[in-house]
C-alpha cells in the first residue's frame, strides 16, 4: 500500500551529520513556520550555519526570499531557473561560519484531491486547503541544510487547524478563543533526508504506552471529526499500533522514538515517515488497514526511517518490510494464506519476466509494477529462502545483529550479508550474489525422474535420481521436491549449482510421483498451468489495446477515463469491429463497455461469453478470458456511473483473474484455478549399491 519516503543518501557525508546530530548540539536546520489553508499563505524563517561563503537551495515556485541575513549584516539573495516548477537561490555570506537566518513567503497551490495513486508516488508541489495541507519533503518547501540534518520546526497554524512534522512534540498551545492560532513545536535529533509538513481540521486523541526502564510512548490519532466519530475507529488505531510497536520491539529492538501518530489525509495513498505515518482518510475507514498497512508503515520505523537506505548500493528496506509485516501477517493467518502471497509474487514475476526490470540490487523504489514485482516481491522471497536456508532461531538473530549494528546508520546489503553470516556462522556471499546482482527469473523444471530398488542391506531401499531442465538458472538453487509413493508423502530438499543438473535422493518407500516446490518457496519462474491470466498482463502490458464498445458518449468518456488510470503504457484505442484482428496481435486486448454492449460485442465476435459465475453480480464485473491463445480481458458495468466508480479501486487488483464490484467496492473476487505440474517417477530394475 503505501510507498515509504525515502530519497537518496549520501554515505560520505554519514559521519559528520551523526556527529552533528548528537542530543548536546543544536539542530542543523530552525523553521518557524506559519500557514494558512484559507488562504494558503505561507510564511517561514529558516536558520542554519552553512559551512561556505555562499549557500545555495530549491524553493517551489511559489515561494520566495524576502530578506537574508548573516550574523548582524544582511545577506546577499540571487535567484535562477531551475528544474521545472523550482527556482534555485543562493545566499552569500559576508564570511565562512556565520549564523544564516532567511525569510520566504507565498501562496502555496491548491491541494490536488483528484490526484490517483500514481500522481501520488511521482512527486507533488507544497499544497493547501482548509481539508488538508501536505508540504512533502521533497516539494521544496524549505532550505536543505545537507543530505541528512536534524531540525526544529515551530508550527502556527488558525484555530481549528492542527499541524506537525515528524519528530518529538516539545511543546503546544491549544487556542483558548477562535481568534488564537494552534502552536506545536518539533525535534527530529537524529539525522533526517527530509522533512515533511501536515496540516488538518483534526481531532486528536492519544493513548501513552509505558515502557520498563524507557520513556513512555505517545501514540496519537489525527482524525477529521467524521472519521473520528467512527464507534472505536480511534481507539482501535491506538490499540494496534501498541501491539505493533510491542512485536517488532521484541522482533528486532526497542522502538527507536518517543511517538507514533496515524494522521488521516485527503490524498487517496499514504506515505511512512519517521513517528508516524500519513494515509489516506478514506483508506483509514476500510476494516482491513489496521491489520495490514497499519503494521507496515509502523514497522518502517526500524527499516528505512531508523536503519537508512544506501540508495547507492540498493534499496533493501520495502523488501523487508514486506516480509516481516504484510507476509508475516499472512503466515499468521495460515500457511496456505502465505502460500498464496508467494504464489501471487510468482505470478507477478512471469508476467514481467520479459520486461527488462534490471537486477535486485539495482531497485530504488517503486515506480511502476515491474519495480513493485523485483523491490518488494522478489526482495520478500529472498528472505523467505533465506529463513529456510538458516533456519528460524539463526535468521532471527541476524535480524537483531542487524538492528543493533545500523541503528541510525546508512546501510545496504551487505551489512544485511554480515548480519546473518554472524549470527549463522555460514559464508552468504554466493547466495546473495545469486539473488541480488543476476536479473534473470530461473526456469527450472523436472526432466525426468527414476527409481531403483536398492538391495544392500542397511542402505536405504531405493534411490531416486531427478534430472532437471534449467534456463536462466546459472546460479545455485536450493529447491524443495515433494516425493509421493505407497501412501507416504515426503519434502527433500536439493541443491543445484550452476553446471549440475542432477539430484540422487535415497528413500526409505518407492517413489511414484513429484512435484517441485508446490509451496512456492523459491524465486522461479512457475510452468503454463500455474499462470491463470492476472489483470497485471494488461495493466502493465507493452503494448495494450483498448475496444471500447460503450455507444452512450458518458460511458464511452468512462471507460476511456477509466484506462488511463489502469494502464501503466498508453493503450492503443480500437473500433470495435476490430476486437477479432486486435486478439490476433498476442497484445493484451482490454475490452470494456457496459452490460448489453459487452455480451454483444463477445457473441460477436465468438469469444466466450460472461462466465456464468459472474453474471447478474454486483454493478461491475471485471474478468480475464482463461484457456485461450489470445490475451483478453473484460470491464463490463451496468452504466457510466458504475464505470466511474471503479476509477479508484480497480488499478490495485492487478493479481486477480476476475473481481466483482458494487458501486466501486470489492465485493468478490478470485484467481482461475490452476495446478501444479505432477511428475510419474519411472522405475528401473533392482541394482546392488556399492
Amino acid at each position: 500500500m503505501s510507498p515509504s519516503r525515502f530519497r537518496h543518501l549520501a554515505t560520505a557525508l554519514f559521519g559528520l551529520l551523526l556527529a552533528a546530530a548528537s542530543a548536546f548540539a543544536a539542530p542543523d536546520l530552525l523553521l518557524d513556520i506559519s500557514l494558512d489553508p484559507q488562504s494558503r499563505q505561507f510564511k517561514a524563517e529558516a536558520e542554519l550555519q552553512p559551512g561556505a561563503r555562499s549557500f545555495r537551495f530549491l524553493l517551489h515556485e511559489s515561494l520566495r526570499v524576502t530578506s537574508a541575513r548573516a550574523g548582524n549584516d544582511n545577506a546577499g539573495v540571487d535567484s535562477a531557473s531551475g528544474p521545472r516548477g523550482y527556482r534555485q537561490w543562493t545566499v552569500r555570506l559576508t564570511q565562512p561560519g556565520q549564523k544564516l537566518h532567511i525569510h520566504y513567503e507565498g501562496q502555496l497551490p491548491l491541494l490536488e484531491r483528484n490526484r490517483d495513486h500514481r500522481g501520488v508516488l511521482g512527486g507533488m508541489p507544497p499544497m493547501a486547503a482548509p481539508e488538508g495541507s501536505f508540504l512533502a519533503s521533497g516539494s521544496g518547501w524549505y532550505p536543505r541544510p545537507a543530505e541528512l540534518f536534524t531540525y526544529r520546526v515551530k508550527l502556527a497554524v488558525p484555530h481549528g487547524q492542527r499541524a506537525l512534522v515528524a519528530g518529538k512534540r516539545m511543546s503546544e498551545n491549544l487556542p483558548a478563543a477562535a481568534g488564537e492560532s494552534y502552536r506545536a513545536s518539533f525535534e527530529f535529533s537524529q539525522p533526517s533526508d527530509g522533512i515533511d509538513l501536515m496540516a488538518g481540521p483534526w481531532i486528536v486523541r492519544e493513548k501513552t504506552v509505558a515502557r520498563p526502564g524507557q520513556a513512555p510512548i505517545y501514540l496519537r490519532t489525527f482524525f477529521p471529526a467524521d472519521l473520528d466519530a467512527q464507534p472505536g475507529l480511534a481507539q482501535g488505531y491506538l490499540d494496534d499500533s501498541a501491539a505493533y510497536i510491542e512485536r517488532y520491539s521484541r522482533a528486532i529492538g526497542a522502538y527507536p522514538y518517543s511517538e507514533f501518530s496515524i494522521v488521516a489525509s485527503p490524498l487517496p495513498t499514504g506515505f511512512g515517515m519517521p513517528t508516524l505515518t500519513y494515509l489516506g482518510a478514506e483508506v483509514l475507514r476500510l476494516p482491513f488497514i489496521r491489520k495490514t498497512s497499519l503494521g507496515h508503515e509502523i514497522l518502517h520505523n526500524w527499516w528505512g526511517n531508523g536503519v537508512y537506505v544506501d540508495y547507492q548500493r540498493g534499496n533493501w528496506s520495502e523488501g523487508l518490510t514486506t516480509f516481516m509485516a504484510d507476509y508475516a501477517y499472512k503466515e499468521d493467518e495460515s500457511a496456505s494464506a502465505a502460500s498464496e502471497m508467494r504464489l501471487a509474487w510468482l505470478r507477478d514475476a512471469a508476467v514481467l519476466a520479459g520486461e527488462n526490470t534490471g537486477t535486485l540490487r539495482d531497485f530504488r523504489s517503486r515506480a511502476n509494477a515491474a519495480g513493485a514485482t523485483l523491490g518488494y516481491g522478489k526482495a520478500a522471497m529472498l528472505f523467505v529462502m533465506l529463513r529456510d536456508r538458516l533456519g528460524q532461531p539463526a535468521f532471527d538473530q541476524g535480524i537483531r545483529n542487524f538492528w543493533a549494528a545500523q541503528r541510525f546508520r546508512i546501510a545496504g546489503w551487505d551489512d544485511l550479508q554480515a548480519a546473518f553470516e554472524s549470527a549463522s556462522g555460514e559464508k552468504l556471499g554466493a547466495f546473495f550474489a545469486a539473488w541480488l546482482d543476476q536479473p534473470a527469473l530461473p526456469d527450472v523444471a523436472i526432466a525426468h525422474a527414476e527409481s531403483t530398488a536398492v538391495r544392500t542391506p542397511g542402505s536405504p531401499p531405493y534411490q531416486l535420481t531427478i534430472r532437471f531442465r534449467k534456463q536462466d538458472a546459472r546460479l545455485p538453487l536450493r529447491l524443495p521436491v515433494e516425493i509421493s509413493g505407497a501412501g507416504q508423502r515426503e519434502t527433500r530438499w536439493v541443491e543445484l549449482d550452476a553446471e549440475r543438473n542432477t539430484a540422487t535422493i535415497p528413500l526409505a518407500f518407492a517413489p511414484q510421483t513429484l512435484r517441485l516446490d508446490p509451496d512456492m518457496r523459491v524465486w522461479r519462474r512457475l510452468q503454463a498451468s500455474q499462470l491463470p491470466p492476472i489483470l497485471r498482463q494488461w495493466m502493465a502490458g507493452r503494448s495494450p489495446q483498448l475496444v471500447d464498445v460503450a455507444r452512450g458518449p458518458e460511458a464511452s468518456q468512462a471507460v476511456r477515463q477509466l484506462a488511463g488510470r489502469l494502464f501503466e503504457n498508453p493503450p492503443e484505442s480500437l473500433a470495435p469491429a476490430r476486437l477479432s484482428s486486435a486478439l490476433n496481435s498476442k497484445n493484451p486486448v482490454l475490452l470494456a463497455g457496459t452490460h448489453a454492449e459487452v455480451d454483444q460485442a463477445l457473441a460477436g465476435a465468438g469469444l466466450p461469453a460472461r462466465p456464468a459465475s459472474l453474471a447478474g453480480k454486483g454493478s461491475a464485473q471485471v474478468w480475464t478470458v482463461p484457456g485461450q491463445p489470445y490475451p483478453l480481458a473484460v470491464i463490463s458495468a451496468q452504466d457510466a456511473a458504475a464505470l466511474n466508480a471503479l476509477q479508484r479501486g480497480l488499478p490495485h487488483y492487478g493479481g486477480q483473474s476476475w473481481l466483482v464490484f458494487e458501486q466501486g467496492r470489492v465485493i468478490d473476487k478470485g484467481i482461475w484455478p490452476a495446478g501444479i505440474p505432477e511428475i510419474t517417477v519411472a522405475a528401473t530394475p533392482a541394482k546392488d549399491k556399492k
